[in-house]
């Protein structure tokens, strides 16, 4: 069972030079911490920390964000916004998403998994209708 992510609300985020800010507005769909072999790669790191929500809840306060399209495991390839001064990376949108739900880098204990999850295995169902009403799946 996964465990419940409870942030205050509005959560703030930003880059290593401050140049960039950010916010997010909802609950996160889901936060998980990918421990897969791909991770590393992008990351430079160990695993990833990614916060899963609607790009709409996300806010750009200020700065500049270069978006870097990159290859991805499933082939179909994934964008990282990062700061456009210190390169950080900010959030990822990975194509299986459509844009409209983004990874953003924020940090939470949450249990952990070999490999990508199956959504229907791990998510509440509020969060999978979320997440299909964002990318337009309802009902399918």
């Amino acid at each position: 069972m996964p465990l419940p992510v409870t942030l205050p609300l509005p959560q703030s985020g930003g880059c290593a030079c401050e140049q960039v800010r950010f916010q997010i507005n909802a609950e996160p769909l889901f936060v998980h911490c990918c421990h897969c072999t791909w991770c590393p790669r992008e990351t430079g790191a160990a695993f990833a920390v990614n916060a899963l929500i609607e790009a709409s809840e996300v806010a750009l306060l200020r700065g500049n964000v270069v978006e870097v399209h990159t290859p991805s495991n499933s082939g179909d390839g994934q964008v990282i916004a990062r700061c456009a001064d210190c390169q950080v990376a900010l959030w990822s949108n990975y194509a299986t998403a459509r844009g409209v739900i983004r990874f953003v880098r924020l940090e939470a204990g949450t249990p952990t998994v070999a490999e990508y999850y199956r959504r229907s295995e791990h998510w509440p169902d509020s969060s999978i209708e979320r997440y299909n009403r964002a990318i337009g799946r309802v009902g399918t």
